[in-house]
């Protein structure tokens, strides 16, 4: 199997198709605009997709960057409260909108600079690690970054993909085994969680799954 990241996608695609991840599958109605995203990326941290939603509702019509920048910290707080890690996350989402008010909250501007260059300023923002970076490059600029979490993670060793360890070497694999394409990194993401949701679960539920045939860990 020369390529195996290709191999996996064509796979998954075939069972599941064109997911339209985020925000479509991660929110009902979908996101009305990229700073809903940036808003759930961060406050998707350690916590349940469930409880970020009762947190966006929160909201109502003060999910701009415009408010969030006017809002007191006990109020944005208090917001975001099922989010859970309220008042660390109510910082982080000051820090990530004061970073957005530096492009006029301008998508197009932020477009405008490098992948390289608007991922390391956002990584330099307060609580934004490389998953919540990845997946605001990603889904609310449209950036081809690959996005790797808990379940890619997982899969990687399970499958197994010889993609080293930690974040950068897993993310460095994928970019390199499949061309640049922030619609094929989108869906790729989603495919994997999906998968791993009704199959490579913490206690893998081989039967059905449709890499079972070609799973080097299937039944274990």
């Amino acid at each position: 199997m020369k390529n195996k990241p290709k191999f996996i996608y064509e796979t998954l695609l075939v069972r599941y198709g064109q997911l339209n991840w985020w925000p479509t599958i991660r929110r009902d109605p979908p996101a009305e605009t990229p700073y809903e995203v940036i808003v759930g990326a961060v406050l998707t941290q350690n916590t349940a997709w469930r409880n970020v939603e009762k947190a966006l509702a929160n909201f109502g019509a003060k999910l701009s960057p415009q408010a969030v920048s006017d809002m007191e910290l006990a109020e944005l707080s208090e917001i975001i409260r099922p989010a859970g890690f309220f008042n660390q996350k109510s910082v982080y989402l000051k820090s990530v909108t004061a970073w957005f008010a530096q492009y006029g909250f301008d998508v197009q501007k932020v477009r405008e600079k490098s992948l390289e260059d608007v991922r390391a300023e956002l990584l330099s923002v307060k609580g934004v690690g490389k998953e919540t970076a990845d997946s605001i490059l990603l889904y609310a600029f449209g950036f081809p970054s690959f996005v790797v979490d808990a379940y890619t993670m997982r899969f990687c060793g399970r499958y197994p993909i010889d993609a080293g360890t930690g974040y950068d070497a897993v993310k460095k694999y994928f970019e390199a085994h499949i061309p640049a394409s922030s619609a094929v990194y989108n869906n790729y993401h989603a495919l994997i969680v999906i998968n791993a949701k009704e199959h490579c679960r913490k206690k893998p539920l081989c039967s059905g799954c449709p890499l079972a045939d070609t799973c080097g860990r299937c039944g274990l």
